[in-house]
């Protein structure tokens, strides 16, 4: 009998993107083919430029399964590309093609992504990342999620439109109180 390959996973709530050790962590609980989310992404991505180093995103998967039949496999196919650090590729081209989340268009992704491994499209077949994404699920539910995007700033609940002007102000201020804070405690 054939000994089972075990391979470390990193998980989605280990994935960072941004500076590591940025102050503020933004948490997304998200959807691959939900339109809200893909506007959230944009949002994202903007934050992400105009807070270089001060934050860092963490974003965890929430497919809604009942509207989102594709979403699942699209989540595995996301932390399948960052075991090979290429996350935030395979996650923007997701967002943008995220009409068309077949396997086999998963699997082009990916290559356009940068992974190379060559058993990805076995691993996506065989669900071995599925896992992962049910924990992310686990997770947003217990932390009430109902719908999505649903953001956590620093492990508090987002309860604004996560639109740019919200966010960007809430960040703001966020920003500026741990500067008081650390200048008080100098």
């Amino acid at each position: 009998m054939k000994k089972q390959e075990t391979i470390d996973v990193i998980p989605s709530k280990k994935i960072v993107v941004g500076d590591k050790n940025a102050p503020v962590t933004i948490v997304e609980f998200g959807d691959y083919e939900s339109e809200d989310c893909a506007q959230a992404h944009e949002v994202v991505a903007r934050l992400l430029d105009l807070y270089a180093g001060q934050v860092k995103f963490i974003f965890r998967h929430f497919p809604q399964l009942k509207i989102h039949q594709k979403a699942h496999k699209a989540a595995e196919a996301a932390i399948g590309a960052a075991q090979e650090g290429k996350f935030w590729e395979m996650h923007n081209l997701l967002f943008a093609n995220r009409r068309n989340l077949g396997v086999i268009s998963l699997k082009q992704y990916a290559r356009e992504a940068g992974v190379t491994n060559k058993k990805y499209l076995d691993e996506l077949i065989n669900g071995t990342y599925g896992l992962y994404v049910q924990d992310d699920l686990k997770d947003g539910i217990q932390l009430g999620i109902s719908k999505v995007p649903a953001f956590f700033i620093d492990g508090v609940k987002f309860t604004q439109t996560p639109n740019f002007k919200n966010l960007n102000a809430y960040i703001k201020e966020l920003l500026a109180k741990k500067s008081v804070d650390s200048k008080a405690a100098a």
